[in-house]
């Protein structure tokens, strides 16, 4: 029977998310990859003993996480039964819906229909009365936001979730969204988004900024760059890399001589720092307080205890990050 670690909380940073109440652990455990039916169980475990042995209080899933989908909250509510059920208090566990899921008008988007059966169905597959955060995926261009942040407001309001969330939402939609949240007294704490050196979309479209104004906190999911920001493309792409065999989310032509130059030359700005290229662009995730947490994924112990080495690391200098803009930031024509 698993024990965790009395040392946990010794190293961990928590912070909090916005201005609510809610702390998450500086590093979280995403569960988009290596959770699926195709990954190895006793690895998943591993894996998600050695993240809560070390702090990560925080496991980040969605309904059609896998393959297939819904596999992963399936493993997930599987290691909560058999592992984690005295530490169930200790965890935030999150999962979303707004993706594709099931056939038919009422598996995708974002209407009340889908969203609540969804979540029916993601705690079923979790085993849990609750999940603590429940998100919003993506924008819906066709349902009113009204009718989407109100599915969220009952799902928290019925007891299904203690929070809510919204994700690759931009800036004036989210204000839009915080808005309807206030006036329904509901508790919306954080937005999820795709956020690192090479992708700084939320600062191009407002939501950076607005989520500073408004209250709320942010966490990153892709803070490498699905692995770009690591020494895996330092010399090329490997023989064995996903990209040459599965190009569903690092595709073969992102990994162009001039992405290589750039990732060998940040490596080199890593290396002065006295860390890895992960550690160093996980840190910058971070920088400026406004990011809660960055969401990291793995395929094997040893990388979340690389990874975590990042609440440890120094902050940047402004020499440091004007180097980094320098080797990362493509100039405009």
């Amino acid at each position: 029977m698993y024990q965790a670690k009395e040392t946990r909380y010794d190293k961990m940073v928590y912070n909090r998310c916005g201005n609510s109440g809610l702390k998450l652990p500086e590093v979280s455990l995403g569960f988009w990859h290596n959770f699926g039916d195709t990954g190895v169980y006793e690895n998943m475990r591993q894996m998600v003993f050695t993240a809560f042995d070390n702090g990560i209080t925080h496991f980040d899933l969605a309904n059609n996480y896998g393959p297939e989908y819904g596999s992963a909250e399936a493993n997930l509510g599987k290691l909560l039964k058999e592992n984690f059920a005295s530490y169930r208090d200790e965890l935030i566990i999150s999962t979303k819906a707004g993706y594709d899921m099931w056939k038919g008008p009422y598996g995708d988007w974002g209407s009340r229909k889908y969203l609540l059966a969804s979540l029916d169905q993601s705690l079923e597959r979790l085993g849990l009365e609750y999940v603590d955060i429940f998100y919003h995926h993506r924008m819906d261009p066709n349902t009113p936001l009204e009718e989407t942040m109100g599915a969220l407001d009952q799902a928290v309001k019925s007891g299904k979730a203690l929070y809510a969330g919204i994700s690759n939402y931009d800036g004036e939609t989210m204000k839009r969204a915080a808005a309807i949240m206030r006036e329904l007294h509901c508790p919306f704490v954080i937005n999820q988004n795709r956020y690192s050196i090479f992708d700084r979309t939320i600062e191009q479209n407002g939501l950076k900024q607005a989520a500073q104004e408004e209250g709320k906190g942010i966490i990153a999911f892709s803070p490498l760059a699905q692995g770009m920001l690591t020494d895996r493309y330092l010399n090329g792409i490997p023989a064995d890399s996903r990209v040459n065999t599965d190009g569903r989310f690092l595709k073969k032509e992102q990994l162009t001589d001039s992405k290589i130059h750039q990732i060998q030359a940040l490596n080199e700005i890593a290396k002065q720092r006295g860390e890895s290229l992960a550690q160093m662009a996980l840190k910058w995730v971070l920088k400026d307080d406004v990011v809660t947490s960055v969401l990291i994924g793995a395929s094997r112990p040893q990388q979340i205890l690389d990874n975590i080495k990042v609440i440890e690391s120094a902050g940047f200098t402004e020499e440091e990050l004007r180097l980094i803009d320098e080797v990362s930031v493509e100039k405009k024509a």
